[in-house]
């Protein structure tokens, strides 16, 4: 197969076959077969919008072909076959026990059982279709289950989020690859394996999530829910048993920690256990704009039929160096109520795979780091949850919600004004210059407005802002060595509560890598 990359085409063709034949100087005849290897969009020129692809393309005299084309955007197409570390079926009695259904935990998970070793998952929260009701009945009524919501269950934070699966992380061995096609074999879309920015959608994730169990299962895995990691206990320094919802105990010689990064109470145990570090987030609201405005700014038309709502990615360094910028935006998407404790309240965004709603929505961050909130690790959990208490109190237990050129004047809205909040729980009007220290208000009043060059409306007066978003990633990380134990022997910290990713795919990766590394230890045994 030849690899074709830089072929454009308008956002409205569909002729793939006919370009490709003349970038190659051969027959359209003499093309056996076609497959998108990745698809993006320039948009720098509004009125002459292209779809840029690559391709593999099968042809017929592949050599010859090759010979008369030497632009370096045509090649053979690299070997990209995801191979593990540790081949072959282990035999093994031994079961480790993954703490956490997050991406982390079921692909590592689905790693060890498709090697013949057979985890117990344990998940303080319900199954995926059971979680669903309980959510979704928690946006109605404000009644929180503390252990199923947003944060907590099958699936992990990201089954209520726009599914989104585009990482910066280094891929040589391909596990991405691997990760995309796993999430594909269990009824996501087949464009998540070329589109540059690619997501599932949450309404789509959620049988993925379900899917993926049922593969585990079948191969030996095993799940427990409503079941929370309460203690772990030591000898020679290394796991011996571990205690579940404070009345269990189970032996447990392999402990993979893929909790995420909300479960606050298994982090206070844990640090009295492992070694663990604070480390810098960053925290601040989600925005809400008409996502029209947005299109009309990223692609100079309102809509398309041609193109998905539009995404954008924006930052800032303020002038006192604090780091500004767009996170986890959801084109078409909802800014929904994401609690997990009560009487605190953190806002995040979600969207459906079609991402069909009139609005856009985003955090706009600021980063914080230890020197803002302490060097204890389990200092940035306190800072968070102080910002999620003031933001309970002033929405009143709704999400508190504020034009921006009232954040700006320093005073309550009386209004919405032009853009709808669409959202996933109640909100509340409210002043949130009141939630935020000075210097993150500072921070974001600076700047919105320079987010606005870069996006025409973007500072709006009646652009809505809600807060509080302050779990965009772990603020603690559990120490590890090169073989990703811990200072204790047997435990495995993994994914984004560990501090080793940042999303849906860095997370999946990372759980590879650690079922990988207990692998090799069984093979050593």
């Amino acid at each position: 197969m030849l690899r074709v990359r830089q072929v454009k085409l308008p956002i409205e063709a569909n002729d793939y076959k006919t370009k490709i034949s003349k970038i190659l100087k051969v027959n359209v005849n003499d093309i056996n077969n076609i497959k998108i290897v990745k698809k993006s969009i320039d948009a720098r020129d509004k009125n002459n919008l292209l779809f840029v692809y690559e391709f593999d393309v099968e042809v017929k005299d592949e050599n010859k072909v090759l010979s008369k084309n030497k632009s370096n955007d045509i090649f053979i197409t690299p070997n990209e076959e995801y191979k593990y570390v540790f081949e072959g079926v282990i035999n093994t009695n031994e079961r480790p026990v993954i703490v956490g259904a997050g991406p982390a935990g079921l692909f590592c998970a689905y790693t060890l059982v498709t090697h013949g070793i057979k985890p117990i998952i344990i998940e303080r929260g319900e199954k995926v279709e059971d979680r669903i009701k309980t959510v979704e009945e928690f946006w109605k009524s404000n009644k929180l289950n503390k252990n199923s919501n947003v944060q907590f269950g099958e699936g992990g934070a990201g089954t209520f989020s726009d599914g989104k699966l585009n990482t910066s992380i280094k891929d040589r061995e391909h596990r991405i690859k691997h990760v995309l096609e796993t999430f594909v074999s269990c009824g996501a879309s087949t464009d998540i394996l070329y589109d540059a920015k690619p997501h599932i959608g949450t309404d789509i994730l959620r049988d993925v999530v379900k899917n993926l169990r049922e593969k585990i299962i079948s191969l030996g895995g095993e799940f427990r829910y409503n079941t929370t990691l309460t203690n772990i206990n030591i000898k020679n320094n290394k796991v011996d048993s571990i205690v579940l919802n404070n009345i269990e105990t189970i032996p447990c010689n392999i402990l993979v920690l893929a909790i995420g990064h909300s479960a606050r109470d298994t982090f206070e145990m844990l640090s009295k256990k492992v070694e663990m570090t604070s480390k810098p987030f960053a925290v601040g609201v989600r925005v809400i704009h008409n996502q029209k405005m947005i299109n009309k700014s990223q692609y100079g038309v309102e809509e398309s039929k041609y193109l998905t709502p539009a995404s954008y990615k924006l930052t800032y360094t303020t002038t006192k160096g604090r780091g500004v910028y767009s996170f986890c935006m959801c084109p078409g998407g909802y800014v929904v109520n994401a609690s997990s404790e009560e009487n605190r309240l953190v806002v995040n965004g979600m969207s459906n795979y079609k991402r069909e709603t009139s609005t856009a929505n985003s955090a706009i961050i600021v980063t914080v780091n230890p020197r803002d909130f302490g060097n204890n690790p389990l200092d940035g959990l306190e800072f968070q949850r102080i910002l999620e208490e003031k933001a309970y109190v002033l929405g009143k237990g709704n999400i508190p919600t504020q034009k921006y050129i009232d954040y700006k004047n320093n005073q309550i809205s009386t209004d919405i004004g032009n853009v709808e909040p669409i959202t996933k729980g109640n909100i509340t009007l409210s002043n949130l210059n009141d939630l935020f220290p000075d210097y993150i208000n500072e921070a974001l009043k600076e700047a919105l407005p320079e987010f606005g060059k870069k996006i025409k409306g973007y500072d709006r007066d009646d652009t809505l802002l809600l807060g509080v978003e302050s779990r965009t990633s772990s603020p603690v990380k559990i120490i590890r060595n090169d073989s990703l134990e811990s200072n204790i022997k047997g435990i495995y910290p993994c994914g984004e509560g560990a501090g080793y990713a940042g999303g849906i795919t860095s997370a999946a990766t990372d759980g590879i890598k650690v079922a990988e590394q207990i692998g090799l230890l069984l093979n050593n045994k």
